[in-house]
């Protein structure tokens, strides 16, 4: 049943993604790496292939995380990380400098290509990366998949680059079927408001999430070998509507992508609602959100 939207209500501020300023760095070193990175880094720290003296590139390493756990389970290694936000640098920085050993070198970028070597490193890592949607994705009419116009495996491309013969690709993501409450809201609202361009959003940015089957084809396609993904479904789970919105994961991590995958640059209005709802069904219990994390591993 659809609700209506409160008229004092005041809209939600969604946020666009871009680099953390120190505040936001410091609440995603604390808020965000143990609530919801952890997710996916646990999953890349087990499928990690261990050697020594191994050589680790980082794509998109914001504060560093999970680079103290790489170092102890490589002996020697050396870490390489790249990041477009200086703020999150200086902690990745500051943490590596605590732990005796840990050799790291964490270098601001503006994107891909990295200024880096070809064939330099022994493992490249890309934790939750924030691909987004470079182009509109059109419904192909043959298969029903959602179509990213290369924004994935062009990180895939890039990190295989990197890679020396038979180093590791490990790349942990939200899978499809990710958050699907927050579309069923969202679906809710452009049909009480007859919105049909937010409802083909809607279906568009839910197949840019990939399947296993996807992950793995788009990886066999590039060149990669033992290609593995492992899946391990979560939930996150909050009290309310604002509880959901002013939450740092939700924030930080997934409103910017949200944004992103749908394309639709006012989604305020839209995010009123979803709060209301929340707040309306789960009244008396807690808003639990699906995250099918999902980690892939393969060979160059």
């Amino acid at each position: 049943m659809a609700i209506g939207i409160a008229s004092d209500l005041p809209p939600v501020s969604v946020p666009v993604l871009g680099r953390l300023n120190p505040a936001d760095a410091a609440i995603w070193e604390t808020f965000v790496v143990p609530r919801y990175l952890s997710l996916f880094g646990e999953l890349a720290l087990e499928a990690i292939i261990e050697i020594d003296q191994a050589q680790l590139v980082h794509v998109g390493c914001r504060t560093g995380y999970p680079d103290r756990g790489l170092a102890m389970k490589l002996p020697r290694a050396t870490i390489v990380g790249t990041d477009t936000s200086p703020h999150a640098l200086a902690l990745a920085r500051a943490k590596a400098i605590t732990m005796k050993g840990m050799v790291a070198d964490y270098r601001e970028v503006q994107g891909l290509p990295l200024a880096l070597p070809d064939s330099a490193f022994s493992h490249a890592l890309a934790l939750h990366p924030f691909i987004g949607r470079v182009a509109p994705a059109p419904l192909d009419g043959r298969t029903g998949e959602g179509r990213e116009e290369n924004a994935r495996t062009t990180l895939f491309a890039e990190m295989k680059r990197l890679l020396a013969p038979s180093g590791q690709l490990l790349v942990a993501v939200p899978l499809r079927g990710s958050f699907i409450e927050i579309a069923d809201l969202l679906r809710e609202f452009a049909l009480k408001f007859e919105d049909g361009a937010l409802n083909l959003a809607i279906d568009r940015a839910l197949l840019l999430r990939p399947t296993v089957e996807i992950l793995s084809s788009e990886l066999e396609e590039l060149g990669f070998s033992d290609v593995d993904v492992s899946l391990r479904p979560a939930t996150l789970a909050f009290h309310s509507g604002r509880d959901l919105l002013e939450d740092p994961v939700t924030r930080l991590a997934l409103l910017p992508e949200f944004r992103s995958n749908l394309g639709i640059e006012e989604l305020d209005r839209a995010m009123s609602y979803v709060r209301e709802a929340i707040d309306k069904y789960w009244s008396d219990g807690t808003f639990e959100l699906t995250i099918n994390v999902g980690c892939v591993s393969a060979r160059r």
